[in-house]
């Protein structure tokens, strides 16, 4: 029975040490208290650094320093009121006390497109529209938009005449012409408003910049225009008198990724020889040129005046020998 209660009190006395041990653990006691900023998760220590401590071990003593901040940040993050969200306990942050600084500027607002300004004077505000809407034709839900679309009009295999229209004109073409004017003003209309808010010409509209364009400019964004379809313009329709683009732009080419050890080597010795020599490339075709005209100059400049390139003689006579300057050749003896 003693033995027994040797046990027992040796056991309560281990347990009563483990509990100190953990209650010591989270007790981190400073001389001066830490100044938190609960907000920025900051905990900032205003107290004097041991040297004596640092110098002997400094990695052991900034691990022991990080390590007791830490816990009294901890400390102060379980004061909070805090709630569970799902399975994780989650603690309520106060507002941000210590104001950092920003890396970029703070963006400006964007400036209000011609709709949102007549939206905002008129009141009208925007409702969300629901995907499906009703077929009276078909009698069922349809999507609003896209493939099997509800009241789909390119679907109709007749359609009515105005009294007031030609009864010759192609219905159909002109529908399909009204339905692609609309899609360029829209278009034309969301660049306008780009170029309004970023104060920058809007490109390719010479009358809404201002600057009149050259006739290869208006060429070249009419290509870029034609190309921007998801065809690349293949099934585009050719306009009257219009000419093929050429040199769309020079494809890149790449040395091949995986070649002989040989000519990869050989690459390599070239560019390093052409970095490290100083000595310029030298043209020889542009130099012998060079010195041939600078002959040719002197020696009209050693001529008389009369009998120069371009004088008197030489305009004259039509068998001019551009060798004697005019005169008859004179065989020596």
């Amino acid at each position: 029975m003693e033995e027994v209660a040797a046990d027992a009190s040796q056991l309560l006395k281990n347990i009563t040490e483990e509990e100190k041990e953990k209650l010591k653990s989270i007790t981190v006691e400073k001389d001066i208290d830490l100044e938190f900023d609960l907000g920025n998760l900051i905990a900032t220590d205003s107290n004097l650094l041991d040297s004596q401590a640092f110098k002997q071990n400094s990695e052991d003593y900034i691990k022991k320093l990080t390590r007791d901040n830490t816990q009294l940040l901890f400390n102060e993050i379980w004061k909070l009121p805090v709630e569970r969200v799902q399975e994780a306990i989650v603690a309520k942050l106060p507002d941000c006390t210590t104001v950092l600084p920003r890396e970029k500027k703070i963006p400006k607002p964007k400036p209000l497109t011609k709709w949102q300004q007549y939206a905002q004077l008129k009141g009208i505000q925007n409702r969300k529209r629901g995907a499906m809407v009703w077929d009276e034709t078909a009698k069922d839900w349809k999507p609003r938009f896209g493939y099997k679309r509800a009241n789909d009009e390119s679907k109709e295999w007749v359609l009515e005449v105005p009294s007031n229209a030609d009864p010759y004109e192609d219905q159909f073409e002109k529908r399909s012409k009204a339905k692609k004017e609309r899609v360029a003003k829209n278009e034309l209309q969301r660049l306008r408003n780009i170029a309004k808010r970023t104060g920058r010409p809007m490109p390719g509209a010479g009358a809404v910049t201002g600057k009149k364009q050259s006739t290869k400019e208006l060429e070249s964004q009419f290509h870029v225009a034609k190309r921007s379809t998801a065809s690349l313009g293949r099934f585009e329709d050719k306009i009257k008198n219009e000419k093929p683009q050429r040199n769309m732009g020079k494809k890149r080419k790449f040395d091949p990724v995986v070649g002989s050890l040989e000519t990869e080597k050989s690459r390599q010795l070239k560019i390093l020889s052409q970095l490290t020599s100083n000595q310029p490339k030298l043209n020889k075709e542009k130099a012998a040129n060079k010195i041939i005209h600078e002959e040719n100059k002197s020696r009209e400049s050693d001529k008389p005046k009369g009998q120069r390139k371009g004088g008197k003689n030489q305009r004259g006579n039509k068998k001019f020998n551009k060798r004697t300057g005019g005169k008859p050749k004179t065989v020596k003896t």
